[in-house]
């Protein structure tokens, strides 16, 4: 059902109500029929249960947020609401309400996630750019946890198909500041997900619900590179309980980043090596409605003679003597990888630009 305004608040004072957690909070709403209706009983139940007070939060302050979200930009979403992803819908016991920012029709997309160190390797995060690009192209939106590393490298790569952060603070609270242009970048073009108040500074016992969420969200969750007792092997085990698929990326036994996906490995995770051994996992389950790796980059429509001009002149642009890598190519130009694949087919049968080893190309 969606709710009116005046109930949603009532979810979030209900929420935000001491000793009432994601358990307490639904028992409440089946015995009751509503937060409204549960925040009249509560004081006298807590009385009866031998509490000498009760104090409910203030209807101000739920009245408060949701002004200053929705002054944002953004909205709360509340599990019994249409709108709200179905992954999460579908765990035992459902965060009550989630804020975004962005675009959150992306939450009723099939998605997949992507985590891995902080520290992580050059390859390492090279290999979730491709990663995350292919399975965006693929058609999955690929969630993570805005984090340093393999989080931020997946998020970068997916930019132009669909991305999810999901945040251990507010939805306003960038973290780590390093990462503010990628938050700008998701919040423009992916939605940003949380489940704690606006305002509110990620703290340590923040981050496991922010990975459960990252998980319940996703079909599987991919562990590039993850050292033992890491926050990714967090998530894989939220992920294990949740029932959904675990990927993970075999690294040098020499390197303490891989050890925990080995251990994946050898527990039963799927062995990664690309995108196609994701999807040759999960398209089955979801009705096989994607593209193969070879045929990833969507390509121009038909006859779009004049989206085909315009993205012409960029890369003719952007194209010099010196070697440019094709991938680098797309993300300066934010076009469509099929269209600039195509253009440069074009200008190489022209005789115009020639490839060089690395994916490269230039002018001739």
């Amino acid at each position: 059902m969606q709710l009116s305004d005046s109930e949603r608040r009532a979810w979030l004072r209900l929420s935000r109500t001491e000793n009432v957690g994601p358990v307490t909070f639904q028992n409440l709403i089946a015995r009751f029929g509503s937060a409204s209706a549960a925040l009249e009983e509560l004081p006298r139940m807590a009385k009866r249960g031998g509490g000498k007070s009760f104090v409910l939060p203030d209807p101000r302050d739920a009245a408060d947020e949701t002004e200053k979200l929705a002054a944002l930009g953004g909205r709360m979403i509340a599990s019994c609401e249409p709108d709200y992803p179905r992954g999460l819908a579908a765990m035992d016991v459902p965060p009550p309400l989630i804020s975004v920012l962005g675009h959150p029709h992306l939450l009723k997309k099939e998605m997949v996630a992507i985590v891995g160190a902080r520290n992580a390797s050059a390859l390492a995060r090279k290999f979730s750019d491709t990663l995350a690009r292919d399975l965006g192209f693929a058609g999955l939106v690929v969630a993570s946890g805005l984090a340093r590393g393999i989080d931020a490298a997946a998020h970068e790569a997916a930019l132009a198909v669909g991305t999810v952060a999901v945040v251990a603070g507010g939805v306003d609270i960038i973290y780590p500041p390093e990462n503010d242009k990628l938050y700008a970048a998701i919040r423009n073009q992916g939605v940003i997900v949380s489940e704690m108040r606006l305002g509110e500074a990620p703290q340590a016992r923040h981050f496991p619900r922010r990975n459960r969420i990252i998980s319940g969200l996703s079909r599987g969750v991919v562990v590039v590179e993850a050292a033992e007792k890491s926050g990714s092997l967090i998530t894989a085990q939220y992920a294990l309980d949740q029932g959904r698929e675990i990927f993970a990326v075999p690294g040098s036994p020499l390197d303490p980043r891989a050890r925990g996906a080995n251990r994946l490995i050898r527990e039963g995770a799927t062995l990664t090596e690309g995108a196609e051994d994701v999807l040759a996992v999960l398209s089955p389950m979801l009705g096989g409605n994607f593209r193969e790796p070879d045929s990833m980059s969507p390509t121009p429509p038909p006859g779009d003679d004049a989206q085909a001009d315009r993205i012409r002149t960029k890369v003719e642009e952007a194209l010099g003597p010196a070697p440019v890598e094709i991938d680098e190519l797309i993300r300066q130009l934010g076009a469509p990888p099929g269209a600039v694949q195509t253009v440069i087919l074009e200008l190489e049968l022209a005789g115009r630009c020639v490839r060089h080893p690395g994916n490269r190309v230039s002018w001739s």
